[in-house]
């Protein structure tokens, strides 16, 4: 249970929802209102399916290309690492934007944005460590229902909270998780001291 519980927080903290609440509204604005809804689900139904795909091909390609537990340990903890410093200490880059009104498809919305390389590292190294993999698929369903609730309401959010009020979250989100990638890579050290000796 407390992996559980400790995969659905990890995944949820990755995809960052409320850090990608601005980028979400900047992809969507030309968008109709009554479009929005059903192109944001769309795009998240894509991001899950990809997720799903990694999550069950994952272990075919760790043993593939006869990768190590704790080489995606380490690895992982390293993007965690490098991801978080940039919710901490902010990200300028922007989304680029396409010219012509049209509705955005799977990318930039489903990949990288939700379905991104930090995500299906993550997804990776859960199902290489979580021999059950009804456990890590539960863990990335509920996140994935967390992280799809939030941007269903970005729009009500980003009113709500304003600018400030989105970073101090984002930056939160980045504290956390430099403590979970210091965590992360500690263990497959850890376990790599271990199979040595």
């Amino acid at each position: 249970m407390e992996q559980f519980i400790s995969s659905i927080i990890t995944l949820c903290l990755i995809m960052d929802p409320f850090g990608n609440i601005p980028l979400f509204i900047s992809a969507l604005k030309k968008v109709s209102p009554e479009r929005r809804k059903v192109v944001l689900f769309r795009e998240l139904a894509i991001a899950v399916v990809i997720m799903l795909i990694f999550l069950f091909m994952g272990g075919w390609f760790l043993r593939a290309f006869d990768i190590h537990s704790f080489s995606m340990s380490i690895a992982g903890g390293l993007i965690l690492f490098i991801i978080s410093a940039k919710l901490v200490f902010g990200n300028d880059t922007e989304p680029t934007s396409d010219p012509r009104d049209e509705e955005p498809f799977i990318v930039p919305l489903a990949i990288p944005l939700v379905a991104g390389p930090a995500v299906l590292s993550m997804i990776m190294i859960l199902s290489a460590q979580h021999p059950n993999k009804m456990v890590t698929l539960s863990a990335v369903l509920v996140a994935s229902v967390f992280n799809s609730a939030v941007l269903a309401l970005s729009f009500p959010i980003s009113k709500f909270l304003g600018k400030r009020g989105l970073v101090a979250i984002e930056r939160l989100s980045g504290m956390i998780l430099v403590l979970m990638s210091v965590n992360m890579i500690m263990d497959g050290i850890s376990d790599f001291i271990k199979g040595s000796f």
